[in-house]
């Protein structure tokens, strides 16, 4: 057993720790708060393009557009490119893990295959791997703006409009509900009608009169762009709250465990105090008692 002071030593440790771990349940929690409330802010926005596309479709019933396919039809595309996004710091559980491991198995199944990621976990575990890196967005996954959603876009439309790649997938993590998170294999590019179709909602029927000027496929390509940024950014604030969120619940798991261990240190500080002042009076006494002996033999 060790003694009283090393495992008071060990509980100081344990606080000091735990106070780290609150500071940092703390800052999640504050982040998290932010980030939501951009994401309310933003939404309205976003929600109506994703309605003006749905109504411009319904009015192309032959559609013919590079930025779409037809619902249903098999691939034959091979240039593929992955979005991966990543934390810039660890000790949120196993969100960063969950992201990798979907990306690794799909990007390694790809004989042309480009990668662009966002967060620096991601960049370091794929250069750990010696797998290379297209581009790598700094300073993203801690601070999502619509900005670096934009940059994020324009590269993608770039490479594909190149020919550079023929199809483009993100993997992020969402927020399911106000505690459970969800890692996404998306594909960004290219879209089908089907994506834009409310419930319901035949894609021919005609509501409402329109005019395109210059051309419907002129339309639709103005508004993908516009389409993508805006989804890129929402997946980014999904995922930067998917992050905190995470490591809110890997603190408080922290904090858990470590008020456990303080409690067993206190049973065992208890028990080695009691063993040193049982010694003591043993001591003590058997002093006593040899003194006495002594001074009856006088």
């Amino acid at each position: 057993m060790a003694n009283a002071r090393e495992i008071q030593s060990r509980m100081k440790s344990i606080r000091d720790t735990m106070k780290i771990t609150n500071a940092m349940y703390m800052i999640s929690s504050t982040k998290l708060r932010k980030a939501k409330k951009e994401l309310e802010d933003t939404e309205p926005y976003f929600f109506m393009l994703r309605s003006m596309m749905s109504r411009t479709l319904r009015h192309m019933p032959d559609l013919d557009n590079r930025y779409f396919v037809k619902e249903g039809e098999k691939s034959t595309r091979e240039k593929r490119c992955y979005l991966v996004v990543t934390a810039d710091k660890g000790l949120a559980g196993a969100y960063n893990h969950n992201v990798l491991k979907i990306a690794e198995e799909h990007f390694m199944r790809d004989t042309y295959r480009h990668l662009l990621v966002v967060g620096e976990l991601g960049r370091q575990y794929f250069a750990a791997r010696k797998i290379p890196v297209d581009q790598h967005f700094l300073y993203t996954a801690q601070h999502p703006t619509i900005g670096r959603a934009r940059i994020i876009a324009t590269k993608i439309l770039e490479m594909y409009d190149s020919g550079e790649v023929d199809e483009v997938y993100m993997i992020f993590t969402s927020m399911k509900n106000g505690i459970q998170t969800e890692t996404n294999f998306e594909r960004l590019l290219p879209l089908t009608r089907g994506r834009f179709n409310p419930a319901g909602l035949s894609a021919n029927v005609y509501q409402e009169e329109f005019r395109f000027n210059p051309s419907p496929n002129e339309v639709i390509n103005s508004m993908v762009p516009s389409y993508l940024s805006g989804y890129i950014y929402g997946a980014l604030v999904e995922s930067y709250c998917s992050e905190h969120n995470a490591r809110m619940t890997a603190m408080q798991a922290a904090n858990d465990s470590a008020q456990e261990m303080i409690h067993d240190l206190s049973i065992e500080y208890n028990r080695a105090r009691q063993a040193m002042i049982t010694q003591e009076i043993t001591e003590v006494v058997s002093g006593a008692r040899a003194q006495k002996m002594k001074k009856g033999v006088h």
